[in-house]
């Protein structure tokens, strides 16, 4: 073998560039989560144990937390007080849908009609004894039934106020 034999010819180096990654982010994300589900459901397979037991540690970590929730003072709701009315008692008229001191109490003269009522006239709001406000004594004369409730509407006599001596009809759950 000569010299020129044994050279071998030269390499050409060329400089590395950096690999240009085709996958997305997204497509890397969903390969490690794929990844890791199959890893879980192959332990299914391998040891049964281990998958059913982490199963339950997580629902038992769910329900504790569940459970839990909160910061344990939880408001106690001040709804209307369902209470049994008897026919010639004295009661007093609080509206149990307002939260305002100044809210009045519909009267009518049907029971059943209060919804039927529109009071965005002046008439309808400023008419004589149709609004009575809250705390206005009043005694029970008898009940209504409606909508498949016993006792939804009550006739009442005003036993004080302008209208002293007065009949109409309101909500059983206006009189408590």
């Amino acid at each position: 073998m000569s010299n020129e034999e044994n050279v071998q010819p030269e390499e050409t180096i060329q400089p590395q560039q950096p690999e240009v990654s085709t996958e997305s982010t997204a497509d890397q994300v969903k390969n490690t989560v794929g990844n890791a589900l199959s890893s879980f459901i192959s332990l299914k397979e391998t040891n049964p144990k281990v998958f059913f037991g982490a199963i339950a540690g997580v629902a038992v970590l769910l329900v504790l937390i569940m459970s839990t929730g909160g910061n344990g003072s939880k408001p106690a709701l001040s709804g209307p007080k369902l209470i049994n009315l008897a026919i010639g008692q004295r009661y007093s008229l609080k509206s149990a849908n307002a939260y305002d001191p100044a809210a009045t109490v519909r009267l009518v003269s049907t029971p059943g009609t209060i919804s039927a009522y529109d009071d965005t006239e002046d008439a309808d709001r400023n008419g004589v004894c149709q609004h009575m406000p809250q705390g206005t004594q009043v005694s029970v004369l008898e009940f209504a039934d409606a909508f498949g409730k016993q006792n939804a509407y009550a006739k009442v006599k005003v036993e004080d106020g302008d209208c002293k001596g007065n009949e109409a009809w309101a909500l059983a759950i206006d009189i408590q």
